[in-house]
């Protein structure tokens, strides 16, 4: 099986915009409905508001992830992380991580991306875990990463990543293929677009 990084044409995927377009319009108008209705509020119903967005994002994330989290503890650190008002409350280190790094995405979200933004990312998300050799760095391991079900013994798998040492020089490639999709670079992408081809090519 091939699997996308080794697509000879990697991260450089072909879609259909057209198919997209409809997707693409509706989201610029629900954006800018929720942009507008912000215009109206005092700056507590706004502070609320872009707590509630970044704590459903960070918990939506995180199930994807199999992680469930607890909501009030998210909330709690990012208001601790913005330097709003909390309930004091002890914020476990999986709440808190995924917390500094919505935050950190939050206030730096049109910087280009780099290896050592990723590498900080991950040390926020796994700053407690004592059983990883690799935090903060790209995979070193030599054993393959696969995504498997099913039973011991006829494992089905469903994705492999690339070896370890390949993965400096294929996430340079993505790394510069999502800087170059930016709004405000020539191969700029419509947001939608972007978020699924980077979804896609990081997978």
């Amino acid at each position: 099986m091939e699997w996308n990084w080794q697509d000879p044409e990697w991260p450089n995927f072909t879609w259909d915009p057209v198919r997209m377009a409809a997707r693409e319009q509706a989201f610029l108008l629900h954006a800018g409905v929720r942009i507008g209705a912000t215009q109206h509020l005092g700056n507590e119903d706004n502070e609320r508001l872009l707590v509630e967005t970044m704590s459903s994002e960070a918990l939506t994330t995180s199930r994807i992830e199999g992680e469930l989290l607890n909501r009030d503890s998210v909330q709690s650190s990012i208001q601790k992380q913005l330097g709003l008002k909390t309930d004091r409350r002890r914020i476990p280190a999986a709440e808190q991580g995924i917390a500094e790094m919505m935050v950190d995405l939050y206030r730096s979200f049109a910087a280009p991306i780099t290896s050592a933004t990723l590498f900080g990312w991950h040390r926020m998300l796994v700053q407690e875990r004592g059983d990883l050799s690799d935090i903060g760095r790209y995979r070193t391991g030599p054993e393959p990463m696969r995504i498997v079900s099913g039973p011991v013994g006829r494992p089905r798998v469903h994705y492999e990543a690339p070896p370890a040492a390949r993965i400096p020089t294929e996430m340079k490639r993505l790394i510069d293929w999502f800087n170059g999709t930016a709004p405000d670079k020539p191969g700029a992408l419509p947001a939608l677009t972007r978020a699924g081809l980077a979804h896609l090519g990081s997978s």
